[in-house]
């Protein structure tokens, strides 16, 4: 298949920084003339009241302002411009009738500090979706709290470890595959326990047998990813249930891959004892990308318990909060949760419905296998099985021309293509991870797969194109260990 490149270089402005532009006396207002006395601050505000000059701000005009970010926002990727194939920190496409919805005064205009007779309905909002993820899961209670994925797992492995130790017995261990996501860990150690590695199998999945011989009285809990970050389902989780459950530990689950089986499977139903939701993934609320996000956490019953203060609750026709909880791990973030986004989730869900939600975890499924089956032609595939949402290939058969997978990844923004997710999981040596979601079409994806094509038959013809991309973009080779070890934070470090 030819492949035209989707990235082109048109009209693009060289930027210069805000700071660098501008001329003295230059402003961005015109007010009219006042009829009252101008006064100084000084003679209005104590001094400790007044605000210091700032110096050295750019002079500019409205229409210069409004330009350079403009332009600015231009350069950036966005959701809303393409396809993002990253794996496991999976972006789709957010509906915007979600945040049309989020926008709506009683919504936007709230304040967590408002009193509970008039938040009624965020309450009654919030209470609502708690009971849609618990039965999505198939778990007894949720908690909307965490900020984020990490935040969820960490108020998990909270509340194992007061469970544990409510029994007499915090432990010590928590056994993780070595296919997990790298918070697994952190989150496991936060909780002062030690992290045990679990080597998956030839399968890529965990072998009851292995586990039951890592499994001992000391192991609080197995933590575990289903479907995995090979994208593939843990075919023996019933199993690996029993085995952890006969020696008195606990399963938490990373369901950060819940988009694979929303309507098909639920965790409650395989054994698991605790899981925690990224709603920017499976209910398509944006991605926190360091701002607010969230990440609920979802218990069976004699969990319920230690779920962090408080808690949404209903008596008879009105909704409260509750802190009066002696078990609870106590509050894990200020206020409740991040209501903008706990919204759109809720009304992404209301908008598909049981059907919906079942389609869009089919269609991601099949997206992701056909991807798997279109591109194992030209890339290696470490463990070619019927995937859920993702698929991971390696850069094997590029090897040999010189070619690495941040080569790939580089060259593909020339084609017009954000990179997928890279060098993960580290089971998989040059990893690249890729995941359609279901937003995406055929036509997408068939153009995604003709530039992976290309990049391929550059490697074999010209791999040097390949070495040295991307040319197309604004910035071409960057240094990326100079750009970790020495961030330009100010504008002075620019000069």
């Amino acid at each position: 298949m030819d492949q035209k490149a989707v990235g082109t270089q048109g009209l693009v402005w060289n930027e210069p920084l805000v700071f660098e532009q501008g001329t003295p006396g230059r402003v961005a207002h015109s007010l009219p003339h006042s009829d009252i006395p101008e006064r100084a601050p000084a003679d209005l505000l104590p001094d400790e009241y007044v605000r210091q000059e700032i110096g050295g701000l750019p002079e500019i005009s409205e229409v210069d302002v409004v330009r350079h970010y403009t332009r600015l926002s231009q350069w950036n990727y966005a959701i809303d411009l393409g396809f993002y194939p990253l794996g496991s920190c999976t972006m789709k496409y957010n509906p915007k009738i979600n945040e049309d919805l989020a926008g709506l005064s009683g919504f936007s205009q709230t304040h967590p500090y408002q009193g509970e007779a008039l938040s009624q309905g965020s309450l009654r909002l919030m209470h609502e979706l708690e009971e849609m993820l618990a039965e999505i899961v198939g778990l007894h209670a949720v908690s909307l709290q965490p900020s984020a994925g990490a935040h969820g797992e960490l108020t998990g492995m909270l509340m194992i470890r007061a469970y544990q130790a409510d029994r007499g017995n915090p432990r010590k261990k928590v056994i993780i595959p070595d296919s997990a996501h790298g918070t697994n860990p952190a989150s496991s150690t936060l909780c002062n326990y030690q992290a045990i590695s679990l080597r998956s199998d030839a399968r890529g999945l965990i072998s009851p047998e292995t586990l039951a011989e890592a499994m001992d009285e000391d192991v609080a809990a197995l933590m575990l990813t289903n479907p995995n970050t090979l994208g593939l389902f843990e075919e023996d989780i019933v199993k690996l249930a029993e085995v952890v459950h006969s020696r008195g530990g606990l399963i938490y689950c990373d369901g950060a891959n819940l988009n694979a089986l929303v309507g098909i499977a639920r965790f409650g139903d395989m054994g698991i004892d605790v899981v925690h939701l990224n709603l920017h993934k499976t209910f398509s609320t944006p991605h926190g990308g360091g701002g607010p996000g969230a990440g609920p956490v979802a218990v069976r019953r004699d969990l319920a318990p230690y779920l962090p203060v408080p808690i949404v609750d209903k008596e008879g026709d009105r909704y409260v909060l509750r802190s009066d909880r002696p078990k609870s791990i106590g509050r894990v973030r200020a206020f409740y949760g991040s209501l903008a986004i706990l919204i759109r989730a809720y009304a992404y869900i209301l908008t598909m419905g049981s059907e919906g939600l079942k389609e869009a975890a089919q269609v991601a499924v099949i997206n992701a296998n056909y991807l798997r089956a279109k591109l194992k032609r030209f890339y290696h595939l470490p463990y070619d099985r019927i995937c859920k949402h993702e698929c991971v290939f390696s850069d094997r058969l590029q090897n040999a021309s010189g070619v690495q997978t941040i080569h790939i990844a580089k060259r593909l923004m020339d084609y017009g293509f954000h990179p997928p997710t890279i060098y993960f999981p580290l089971i998989v040596h040059g990893a690249l991870m890729i995941e359609p979601t279901e937003t995406e079409s055929k036509e997408t994806l068939d153009q995604f797969v003709a530039a992976m094509e290309a990049i391929a038959r550059e490697s074999e013809e010209d791999p040097n194109i390949v070495i040295t991309a991307p040319q197309k973009t604004k910035a071409t080779r960057l240094d990326e260990t100079q750009a970790a070890r020495f961030p330009c934070l100010t504008c002075s470090s620019l000069e």
